[in-house]
Parts: C-alpha cells; sequence; structure tokens
C-alpha cells in the first residue's frame, strides 16, 4: 500500500529522533563489547471472535519500544522502553554499559546484507475494512449452520499483525524488516444422541487478509473443522500399550518440533544441557531421516527475511541421512561456539532479548508411499493431528495428545480413537523410524512456539511415517 510509513518515518520523523545521535548512542553503548544492537520495533495488532451467532470479542492494538543489549562472552546487558526519546536511550546505555565494565573486546563481524523479501510489507489490518471482517466470520457461522444440522456452535476468529523493526548496530548498519501476519481459526462443536464433540481448523501466513478471507479459503477450513468433530463423534477409547505409530504429514511435525528441535538449539547444546550435545558428527537417527529448519520459504509463517538480529535467515540442514550435522544458533552463541550464526535469533518483542528459535522445521520426504506405511502396520495406530505436549529437553522425554487418531487393524485404517496420548523421548524415538514417505508437507500456517516465556510465530511439517515401538497412552479399559 502506497501509504505505508517507511521505518525512517515511523522511527525518527514521527517521533523526533535524530538518527546521527541514536547512532551515537548505540556505538558509546557497545563501545568494546563483544557484540550487540539496537531493536526498534513498532506493531499494529488485531483480532476478531464471532461467537455463537454474534461478535464476541474484539481487540485493536499498537505498541512500539526499543531493547538495547550489549553481549560480553555469555553475559548480556539488556534494557527496553516503551518510550521512544533520547533520554530514555540514555538510561538504557547506561544499563547495558555495566555488563562490559573494566573489559576490552572485540566487536564480532556484522551480519551480512540481503535484499531478499520474503513477504510483502503491506498491513494486512489496513487492507480489508472492519465491517467486512466481521460480515466474512458471521457468513462461516451461517454457513456452517446450514451445512449439518447436528452443529450447536462455531468460533470464527481472525487475527491480524502488522510489525517493523529496525536494527541499528555500532558503526551505522542499520537492517530494517516489515512483517504481516494472518490468522484465520474455525472451531466447530457437534452434538449426536446426547454425545457431544469439538472439530477445529486453522490456517495462517505472512499474507494479507484476502488471502483468508476468500470463500475458497474460509470454506475449506470451516469443513475441515466440521469433519475433525463429526470424526470424533465415532470415536471409540484408545487402547494403551507399545505398539507402531504412523503419523501423518503436516502438522504432526510438531512431534518433531517440540521433541527434538528445542534440542538442537545453540544454547542447549553450548550448555550442555540438551540430549544431544556433544554428538556432532555421530547417528542419532534412522537412516533416512533429514531434518532441516528453513527461514527462508516465502509467505511462511514461521519465515523472516532478517532475524532479530539483522541476519538473514536460511536452509539450515540439522540431520543428514541420520547424522548430526548443524544446529540453529544466534549470533551470541555462534560466537562463543566458534561458527556462523543462522539466522535463528529471535525474541518476542522489543522487550525480550534473542534466543536460538526455530523457524520453519520439518523432515524431508523419503521414498514410500503413505498407503504402502498404513498397510506395512498389523496392529497400531495411525495419529493424523495433535494438541498440547510436553518436553523435558534435558532427557528429550515427551508427552503428546491426540486430537485425530485412528486404530491400524490389518494393515487398514479403522475407527478413530478418543484420547491418545504419545509417549517417549526425542533421541530414542528418532531411531525408530521405519519408513518415510513421500508426501512431505507443511502445516497450514497456526504454530508459535514458547520458550524462556517468549512466544514466536513458527512452521513444522513432515511427510508421512511410521515409528516402532512407541508408547501409546489410552483410555480404553
Amino acid at each position: 500500500m502506497s501509504d505505508m510509513p517507511s521505518s525512517e518515518e515511523l522511527f525518527f520523523s514521527r517521533t523526533g529522533l535524530d538518527r546521527d545521535r541514536v547512532e551515537g548512542i548505540v556505538d558509546g553503548a557497545l563501545k568494546d563489547a563483544d557484540d550487540g544492537e539496537l531493536f526498534l520495533e513498532y506493531r499494529q495488532s488485531e483480532s476478531l471472535v464471532f461467537d455463537d451467532g454474534r461478535l464476541k470479542s474484539t481487540g485493536f492494538d499498537t505498541t512500539q519500544g526499543f531493547g538495547l543489549r550489549a553481549n560480553v562472552d555469555d553475559a548480556v546487558g539488556y534494557a527496553h522502553a516503551s518510550e521512544l526519546s533520547e533520554d530514555a536511550l540514555r538510561r538504557a546505555a547506561d544499563t547495558v554499559a555495566s555488563v562490559r565494565a573494566g573489559y576490552t573486546g572485540t566487536a564480532a563481524t556484522p551480519p551480512p546484507g540481503t535484499n531478499v523479501a520474503l513477504y510483502a510489507n503491506d498491513n494486512p489490518i489496513a487492507g480489508v475494512p472492519f465491517a467486512d471482517k466481521v460480515s466474512v466470520l458471521a457468513e462461516i457461522d451461517a454457513y456452517m449452520r446450514r451445512k449439518d444440522e447436528r452443529v450447536r456452535q462455531v468460533t470464527a476468529s481472525i487475527a491480524g499483525e502488522w510489525q517493523a523493526v529496525e536494527i541499528m548496530r555500532a558503526g551505522g548498519l542499520r537492517i530494517g524488516d516489515v512483517r504481516p501476519l494472518v490468522r484465520l481459526n474455525v472451531s466447530i462443536v457437534v452434538e449426536k444422541d446426547g454425545r457431544m464433540e469439538a472439530g477445529s481448523y486453522g490456517t495462517g501466513g505472512r499474507l494479507p487478509y484476502e488471502s483468508y478471507l476468500e470463500p475458497a479459503a474460509w470454506q475449506g477450513a470451516a469443513d475441515e473443522a466440521l469433519r475433525q468433530a463429526l470424526v470424533n463423534l465415532e470415536s471409540v477409547p484408545t487402547p494403551a500399550g507399545e505398539m507402531s505409530v504412523v503419523l501423518g504429514p503436516g502438522w504432526p511435525g510438531i512431534l518433531l518440533h517440540e521433541a527434538i528441535g528445542h534440542g538442537l538449539e545453540g544454547d542447549f547444546n553450548r550448555k550442555k544441557t540438551s540430549a544431544f550435545a556433544d554428538l556432532m558428527g555421530e547417528r542419532i537417527a534412522s537412516p533416512g531421516v533429514t531434518v532441516v529448519d528453513d527461514g527462508t520459504l516465502a509467505d511462511r509463517r514461521g519465515s523472516l527475511s532478517v532475524d532479530d538480529e539483522g541476519t538473514p535467515t536460511q536452509h539450515t540442514v540439522l540431520i543428514e541421512d541420520g547424522i548430526l550435522v548443524g544446529l540453529m544458533q544466534d549470533r551470541m552463541n555462534a560466537r562463543l561456539m566458534g561458527v556462523a550464526p543462522t539466522g535463528n535469533g529471535r525474541r518476542q518483542s522489543y522487550a525480550h532479548h534473542p534466543l536460538p528459535r526455530m523457524t520453519n522445521t520439518y523432515m524431508l520426504s523419503g521414498d514410500r508411499e503413505a498407503d504402502e506405511i498404513i498397510a506395512s502396520v498389523d496392529n497400531g495406530l495411525y495419529a493424523v493431528a495433535f494438541g498440547g505436549g510436553q518436553v523435558d529437553i534435558t532427557s528429550g522425554k515427551f508427552v503428546f495428545s491426540c486430537t485425530e487418531a485412528y486404530l491400524i487393524e490389518g494393515g487398514k485404517i479403522g475407527p478413530p480413537v478418543k484420547g491418545a496420548t504419545l509417549i517417549g523421548n526425542g533421541p530414542d524415538a528418532l531411531t525408530k523410524v521405519a519408513m518415510i514417505g513421500n508426501d512431505m508437507s507443511l502445516d497450514p500456517g497456526i504454530g508459535t512456539c514458547g520458550k524462556d516465556g517468549q512466544g514466536v510465530p513458527v512452521g513444522v511439517g513432515q511427510p508421512t511415517m511410521r515409528l516402532d515401538e512407541l508408547t501409546v497412552g489410552g483410555t480404553a479399559i
């Protein structure tokens, strides 16, 4: 949109800050430090929730502020404020300078430049009138109630944000990025013979609202939520025990993200608290298992043109044919480990310092057909979608609940089950991958990752995959 303000206007013209004076403050704050930056942020965000036939809640928020960081060895001095003023910046500079007292370091090499833009900089919130957004949500509600008489409740929501950032480093280096983000979600409750079940589906990415508010988009999301709810109406209790588990493509990659991905982040490995610490170059997974983290996929929820330290994101191979070959690195942990940063330095907002985090993490395809993988299992579980889970990074132990799963009986997909959980540990699970499908797909754009109290948008993905000897927690008596 032609009327979108530039970063120069957002952070300087509108605030009265003088760019040259700000650069002088940054230079002084980072003198003799190993690394650091000033992170300026402006963000608009909104949400609309249409529930049970009416607009239930709306929200709009505008935030702005800065975070100033200085790194010395593994120590971090960090100060932030919502006030964009020279006085606030000077107070922050005095605070972070304390971390380098008595220290004379060598400044780390700055990140390379990039002219790659992985998404448009248009503001999605300003692109569609508020009334049109409400109208689409109301249409989703009416569509679902017309489609099936068993529908008892419909909740439809959309959320969008527009984030502009500018990263300033010592020596006058400036890196900017403008990031749109949108999500649509539909949840359904159905009832049959007194039994009530739910289903939900979400989709999103770094695209304008129009991509998700067109009938073809929202009808697909609504139909999928209804399908899942109707499947759950027919579900039976889950048998418990050790068995072969087939994971479906796409969103089940969340198990890979949590159980394995966090253990391949630089900080946990530098501190040797990861189950994968000191295993570089060794086999940690079955042959054929190749896992990558890729922040360069256009318009994806987890993608970034540059990370929150100004480093361009990249395609990082983590596991290649079962061998551990790489880790995800921010600048500080990469420097301390003597390797190059990978563009994985991410933060929730200006009030948080960056950490090594995933972007879009997924397993590459193998050579097996999905039907062939199902047919190879005599008795087992086919897990299609997951809800919540818990993971211990140090041990790799995980517990995940399935929101859609089926029994496999005699090599065929059997009845849906309710209450299934998968229990195991990441390093062990990787060695039990027996078959990998040729149907890798990414999730529909709904992932949010939590670490150290910070949440950032991410993507996951995988092909159909069979794991043997995985523990299934069930509800059958």
